[in-house]
């Protein structure tokens, strides 16, 4: 960190504002670079770019000329830090890596910065199409990006219709001897088992690929020629099929809704800013066709306007995805030379940026300014809705002010067993999936089913971790209310755990349903307080019950991914030295693991890729010799 010299005293508080920004033009050149503003607390206020940090900081220790968003940040100013780059470009992308990073509270931040889902289509002899997230790390051929797993679901049910690709793991493919409810209800041709050649089920690859590559016309007219073909030849059962798959794929196409004529490739982003919010809603199109759109509320300032807005977005998305050769916008962003020259490095070829004045890329992007304009609509009045009710709720359980962080907890187990604790987060703008935790019980020592050590196990893990991340509770990452999911002893369970971590100053809330379990009859326990209620029909109690389900939605879910997992597990994965290669030549050897641990010696040995050695520990492992 660059100080410079200051007059305040050992005894005196950190000097703040125009002078200590002024104190450092003397260290500094003029290099590109990127710079973060820190207040007294050596909290991050800002992340920023310059081409000039000079001239940038020198802006900034003039007295005057600011927005009212700057001023108030150069007031809180009482540290800066630099970061010299080689080109501007370099501090582009380092300033918005640093921006999703520290969240300053003065940046324009992106929020929800999920990967987005895609469609692979495996390498393998009989490739496999399959939903795929994240990092692009499995081989095989990849389409996308779609908007939402829904949207990959959709299409995948649809082109399995179409194509009837296989979808299960290699694993099950290698151990099948008979074909699967897929070949029988028509979505597979069943390769599994030789229903269907290699070459006759690579047409079918094929033919899936230039439909997710745009070239669907292309496609039917070969298929239409092909049912005439078998038609004329009295084939009519293969006649019918390839009708029926004709059929299929026209279905697809209608229900992708209107594709673009002249767009082939490209992401359209539109951008509707509104006192002091926004709502950027971007449409996916590839190979010519529409693969769905979502809404980002980006965190802006009163003061902002569309250029920076876009900037920051643009920055922040494609941080970790490939963008597209064309970017169309509803409007252009700051520094666009600059940020063209970032997304064209970052895909290895060009990528244009334009905002489109007529024709059909215009009518796109005013419909998805439409859109975005509806959707801010309605976050402003859900948002409004929700500041009423948070009200209500520090005023039912008397809380200093309507709390900026709910964080809900709930558990989940069968007599003990796969044990989970979840916890869900909700705010003024409702809730916060991507801060949504799971917790697998550890608890050795605990009794099977002791509810009130699970949940001292998850609050003490929550709250260490909050210590040790966050010691001075930086804003928006400690809860300004706990609800948790039980009465009385679970409410006693949780404040002692929060009593030795030193935290007990958070309130906290047991929800518990009333002496009958009347969905609508629940008490609140509250420490040192006697149980209370809300009228039955009180806004504030459906907003609790809400919470109150969805941390028993999450928790019931994640105890059923944990439970399938165990279920799913195979004998095989407890002998070291048997990885995913070998364990699937012994399902295809044997059919089944129980088979595996009832086989010979010599039969072990057989198997290729077996050595003598791993055959031996095999044997020994499931014959209790190990």
């Amino acid at each position: 960190m660059n100080r410079p010299e200051t007059d305040t005293g050992p005894d005196m508080a950190p000097a703040t504002g125009h002078a200590v920004i002024r104190a450092y033009l003397k260290t500094l050149d003029t290099s590109p670079g990127v710079y973060r503003m820190l207040d007294a607390k050596a909290r991050v206020l800002y992340v920023g770019k310059a081409r000039n940090l000079r001239a940038r900081v020198a802006n900034y220790a003039r007295p005057t000329g600011h927005t009212a968003r700057i001023a108030r940040m150069i007031s809180e100013t009482a540290t800066m830090m630099f970061l010299t780059t080689a080109t501007e470009t370099e501090a582009l992308l380092l300033e918005q890596n640093l921006i999703k990073q520290l969240k300053p509270r003065y940046n324009v931040l992106l929020r929800d910065d999920k990967s987005f889902p895609s469609i692979i289509v495996t390498a393998h002899d009989f490739p496999m199409i399959k939903k795929h997230r994240g990092a692009k790390t499995e081989k095989g051929d990849y389409y996308g990006p779609f908007a939402s797993a829904g949207a990959v679901n959709r299409t995948l049910a649809q082109l399995q219709k179409v194509f009837q690709l296989r979808n299960c793991t290699d694993a099950f493919f290698a151990s099948r001897t008979r074909p699967c409810l897929q070949y029988q209800i028509k979505r597979c041709t069943a390769p599994c088992v030789g229903y269907v050649t290699k070459a006759e089920y690579a047409r079918q690859v094929a033919d899936a690929e230039r439909y997710l590559s745009g070239r669907s016309t292309e496609l039917q007219g070969r298929l239409k020629a092909e049912m005439m073909a078998a038609s004329e030849a009295m084939e009519f059962e293969r006649a019918a099929a390839l009708r029926d798959r004709i059929t299929a794929l026209t279905q697809v196409q209608a229900a992708q809704g209107i594709n673009p004529r002249t767009v082939t490739e490209a992401d359209l982003v539109a951008l509707n800013l509104e006192n002091g919010q926004a709502c950027v809603q971007v449409f996916f199109i590839r190979a010519g066709q529409n693969w769905g759109n979502r809404d980002f509320y980006p965190r802006v300032g009163p003061d902002v306007e569309e250029a920076e807005v876009l900037e920051a977005f643009l920055g922040q998305f494609y941080d970790n995805k490939e963008p597209p050769r064309q970017v169309i916008l509803s409007h252009m962003p700051a520094n666009a030379d600059l940020m063209t020259q970032a997304l064209t490095g970052k895909r290895g070829g060009k990528v244009e940026l334009l905002v489109p004045m007529r024709g059909e890329k215009a009518e796109l992007v005013e419909g998805a300014l439409r859109n975005a304009r509806e959707s801010l609509a309605r976050k402003m009045a859900e948002t409004a809705t929700q500041a009423k009710l948070l009200k209500g709720l520090a005023e039912a359980f008397g809380l200093d002010e309507p709390p900026a962080r709910i964080e809900v907890y709930d558990n989940s187990h069968i007599q003990g067993s796969d044990a989970v604790g979840a916890m869900i987060v909700a705010g003024p703008e409702g809730l916060i999936k991507s801060q949504y935790r799971k917790f697998n019980i550890r608890g050795d020592k605990l009794t099977p089913g002791d509810d009130f050590g699970m949940m001292k196990e998850v609050l003490a893990r929550r709250f260490k971790r909050l210590l040790k991340e966050s010691p001075d509770r930086r804003e928006g990452q400690w809860p300004d209310l706990v609800l948790i999911d039980g009465g009385a002893g679970q409410i006693s369970a949780a404040v002692g755990i929060m009593r030795e971590l030193g935290v007990a100053d958070i309130p906290v809330v047991g929800v518990a349903k009333g002496v009958d379990r009347d969905h609508g009859k629940e008490e609140f326990h509250r420490p040192g307080q006697r149980p209370m209620a809300l009228r039955r029909n009180d806004p504030v109690l459906y907003f609790v019950q809400r919470l109150r389900d969805e941390a028993h939605r999450f928790a019931i879910g994640t105890h059923r991914a944990r439970r399938a997992k165990g279920i799913s597990a195979s004998p095989l994965d407890e002998v070291a030295g048997v990885g995913a290669a070998r364990k699937r030549a012994l399902l295809a050897h044997f059919g089944s693991a129980k088979a595996v641990s009832r086989a010979a010696l010599a039969d072990l040995k057989a198997v290729e890729g077996i050595s003598a050695g791993l055959a031996q520990k095999l044997y020994d492992h499931f014959h209790d010799k190990g």
